[in-house]
């Protein structure tokens, strides 16, 4: 799934922060230069339109990426700033709140400027920047975005733009429309993803290259490998960096299992018998083709199982709406391709089903989807179980999985009912 695909959707569906016990580092340029870090929203020099947008957001306190990051964004004099943390942890209001705060409504010209690498995540941060900015009636929003034509000769008088690299820089120097010296605070969002997409980096930093020197920069990335810390030097000089440390997926704290079935139908008994068996809350299920997804997504439907689908050939916004239906119990069961395999976080799910274990073009194990999958359980520290369906076949491949990951899954006769009640216990 392509990585804008993945940042889209994790902006669709996360309404509410992502709390995280994870470890805030900061590297700055001078060590001994005091910190500031604040625990509630009161405590930053926000007007107070903007506190209402913030609690009209759902957020009645700072993440704790916010907590480093707002102070840094707000201060006088203003500094560069690279923020990196997931999905879900406030990046996108955070700068949304420092452009809000630094526009001057009697200004009628731009003077913060957005990039994002494409169309929708430029659209979505929009929303965010509407919502947060509600009651800050004189600042004004446009979008440099394919789709949308400025007759050429004509003065900008919003004072945020938030757009592609291609547009804006044909808004800036074919339509001359848009004047970059004025601009004193540039956001770049997703940069992971504008380094992964070809073209985008080289056009952000040719936008970046016409900015005044006083001119604030802003860097967000849901990582911070070298790819990004190269391009950020390129970008920035001399920035604050605030990183939240990745988690890492373990199998450490997931109960692993497997049953041997026949075919599909057996496959397809063997989950009646575990669904009879435990008490599950919500259950993730994978499948490793859409046909095999539509036709178990199907069959529960028919046996009066609350199912979803989430498959390729949704649309991100679908998809968005399939998981958060599913986030908010609407939905018991969601049966996924590898698309949801990863990246995607949906904290009450405990119980993962393999119906058929994820294999490459070679046929041999695909090790990394297979974590990713079962990973699904055992998000934030809770502990999961995960159940792989496989045919005799494929035995072997449990075996692999088993030597990679120096793990142990353990075999299940499907219909010891017994057993499984033990295990449910």
């Amino acid at each position: 799934v392509p990585l804008a695909e993945l940042s889209l959707m994790n902006k669709l569906i996360h309404t509410s922060l992502v709390e995280s016990d994870q470890h805030v580092e900061i590297l700055q340029r001078d060590p001994s230069s005091p910190l500031f870090s604040v625990k509630t929203f009161e405590e930053l020099p926000l007007k107070k339109e903007l506190l209402q947008g913030v609690y009209m957001m759902g957020f009645n306190r700072p993440s704790k990426i916010q907590e480093q990051a707002l102070p840094l964004m707000l201060a006088y004099p203003p500094q560069n700033l690279i923020a990196q943390s997931q999905s879900g942890t406030g990046k996108t209001a955070a700068f949304v709140l420092a452009m809000l705060s630094r526009a001057n409504a009697n200004e009628k010209y731009p003077q913060c400027l957005c990039l994002a690498p494409t169309y929708e995540l430029a659209l979505q941060i929009g929303q965010v920047v509407r919502t947060i900015g509600k009651f800050c009636t004189d600042i004004k929003v446009n979008y440099a975005v394919r789709g949308n034509r400025i007759l050429k000769g004509m003065m900008l008088e919003e004072q945020i733009i938030i757009g592609t690299p291609g547009t804006t820089l044909d808004w800036c120097f074919k339509q001359r429309i848009l004047d970059l010296t004025k601009i004193s605070l540039f956001v770049l969002d997703e940069a992971d993803i504008m380094i992964d997409t070809q073209g985008l980096s080289c056009q952000s930093i040719r936008i970046h290259r016409a900015l005044p020197t006083s001119c604030q920069v802003l860097l967000f990335s849901a990582t911070f490998k070298e790819p990004v810390r190269a391009f950020a030097e390129r970008i920035i000089p001399d920035p604050i960096v605030i990183k939240l440390r990745e988690e890492e997926l373990t199998l450490s704290n997931i109960r692993q299992y497997f049953m041997v079935c026949q075919n599909s139908e057996e496959q397809y008994k063997a989950l009646c018998n575990l669904y009879g068996s435990f008490t599950i809350g919500q259950v993730m299920i994978f499948c490793q083709t859409r046909r095999l997804a539509d036709w178990l997504s199907e069959k529960m439907s028919r046996d009066g199982h609350q199912v979803a689908t989430l498959t390729a050939e949704l649309t991100v916004v679908q998809r968005a709406s399939v998981i958060q239906r599913f986030r908010e119990g609407k939905e018991k069961v969601l049966i996924a391709t590898n698309v949801c395999a990863r990246g995607i976080d949906v904290q009450q799910v405990t119980t993962v089903v393999n119906f058929g274990l994820p294999r490459d073009v070679e046929g041999e194990p695909d090790f990394e989807t297979y974590l990713h999958r079962i990973g699904r359980a055992g998000r934030f520290g809770h502990r999961g179980i995960a159940f792989s369906m496989v045919e005799k076949e494929t035995v072997e491949l449990v075996r692999k999985i088993e030597e990679h990951f120096q793990t142990t899954i353990k075999q299940l006769d499907p219909y010891d009912m017994d057993e499984l009640e033990r295990l449910a216990a």
